[in-house]
């Protein structure tokens, strides 16, 4: 390791964690990182989120970006840097704090990882409505198909997980080249309208000065946190990469400027082509495509393969999180909070197999949940909204960690806890305006209910099954 200071505790963990990490392959090069970022950080939903604040949404980047993005990228590589470990954020909250932080920090990221699949059955009906139309659409619409559209995919992601991060790579490769394809193609569509004389003009980086309204800060905090948040995500497998302190340093360098260039232009894409008031906010790329390319004459034959194409690069983009959240409960197995069974390697691949199956029944559990007693729309912000202050809990503790690593008299740079503030603000911001739902929605206060219910309920589960972890014999 090479936390630096008077640390023989943070150490000696450290180093078993290490150790543990030895019977693990190392699959993940550079590429493999800076692409994986890509896909996951850049969700498909985004750009329609963003758009919904019109010409003001190139300000509001900037401010996201400023005030979030770059900080959280600063402080996840140098935790990284810091502490190099398989498990990553939980690694990171355990030594900066205690075990009991990153058992409660591994648990929210553990639940977000999950409830953010679990929409991906909503999201692939939705798009095989846009490919094959009206009737088609009325029929995936079905509670009964989104939920066996869920089954499916939940079981092909256990079973490339299970043959590993050989595997899983490739996956995630082909996603991530496909997704800069998507959005090349996306930054292109206004222009081809403008040269068709079906747009009378163009111009992306137009702003306007926004207009201050909860639902606007609602939409920063979104365009913040929500958008940009995710570097440290492929720390979780640093013990299966090839020297994951460069490897994961420079692919962050890579990837972090492509992915503005991407939320920013493709914010304007969508903005010049689709009605601010029908912009479809669980597949707006696909809804670009379509209106996009319709009066394109031969090349909107085009739209039906792009579909399918982005139908591929959500699949990867569930592999990278599925693969994230199979770790945790491995790595929470190796400090005995949870049974050794979550440990247990395959002979062949080397993943572990238990902790797969087991988060795959648990993904596929709460996806059936999540369709219960509500419309689409709403069911998809319902766990969308969830999955984010999930996630975003466990920023908080990421942007703390610096200021508790300081107190075990390791050093750590002004400008780390300079960035680690901003960033939690910017959290806050977010988690305090995640229960306001930004499609209208049957009840606002029984959404918000909803929400606060499953997020209060989830983490005192979590508390019991830490506390039985401590009383169980070792």
């Amino acid at each position: 390791m090479t936390v630096r200071g008077d640390h023989s505790a943070v150490r000696s963990q450290g180093d078993a964690v290490l150790a543990r990490s030895a019977d693990l392959r190392k699959e993940l090069s550079i590429p493999d990182l800076a692409l994986a970022q890509i896909l996951f950080i850049v969700g498909l939903q985004w750009v329609g989120v963003a758009a919904r604040q019109g010409p003001a949404h190139v300000l509001f980047w900037l401010i996201a970006i400023a005030f979030f993005y770059l900080p959280s990228a600063v402080v996840a590589v140098w935790l990284n840097r810091t502490m190099p470990l398989e498990g990553g954020l939980y690694q990171w909250a355990k030594l900066g704090f205690n075990e009991f932080t990153g058992f409660v920090v591994a648990w929210n990221l553990w639940l977000f990882a999950i409830l953010n699949m679990t929409n991906v059955g909503l999201q692939f009906t939705q798009y095989a409505g846009y490919i094959f139309g009206p009737r088609v659409a009325s029929l995936m619409s079905e509670t009964w198909m989104i939920a066996l559209t869920t089954g499916i995919i939940i079981a092909a992601l256990v079973g490339i997980t299970i043959m590993g991060l050989q595997v899983g790579k490739w996956v995630h490769t082909v996603g991530g080249v496909l997704m800069l394809a998507v959005f090349g193609m996306i930054i292109l569509l206004p222009w081809l309208n403008v040269a068709n004389g079906t747009l009378a003009e163009f111009h992306p980086l137009r702003t306007a000065a926004p207009a201050i309204s909860l639902l606007s800060l609602n939409l920063l905090g979104k365009m913040g946190f929500g958008a940009f948040g995710g570097f440290e995500y492929v720390a979780i497998h640093a013990g299966e990469c090839r020297d994951p302190v460069r490897s994961i340093t420079r692919a962050t360098a890579i990837a972090a400027p492509i992915i503005v260039l991407m939320f920013v232009l493709g914010t304007s894409s969508v903005l010049a082509l689709v009605p601010n008031d029908r912009i479809d906010l669980i597949a707006p790329i696909p809804q670009l495509l379509t209106i996009g390319f319709g009066p394109l004459g031969a090349a909107a034959a085009i739209v039906p393969i792009m579909l399918s194409v982005m139908m591929a690069i959500r699949l990867a983009q569930a592999s990278v999180n599925f693969a994230g959240s199979t770790r945790l409960p491995m790595v929470a197995g190796w400090d005995d909070l949870l049974p050794a069974w979550f440990t247990r390697l395959s002979e062949t691949s080397r993943t572990p197999v238990n902790s797969i199956l087991f988060v795959g029944a648990a993904t596929l559990g709460l996806s059936m949940l999540g369709l219960i007693g509500v419309g689409k729309q709403e069911a998809f912000q319902l766990l969308w909204n969830s999955a984010g202050i999930f996630y975003a809990l466990t920023y908080l503790a990421m942007f703390a960690v610096p200021f508790g690593l300081a107190r075990s008299s390791v050093t750590v740079p002004w400008w780390v806890k300079v960035c680690a503030v901003s960033g939690l603000l910017m959290t806050v911001l977010y988690i305090s305006l995640s229960v306001v739902p930004i499609i209208p929605v049957g009840s606002r206060t029984t959404f918000a209910l909803k929400i606060a219910g499953l997020i209060i309920l989830t983490n005192l589960l979590g508390l019991v099954l830490f506390a039985s972890a401590r009383k169980r014999p070792i």
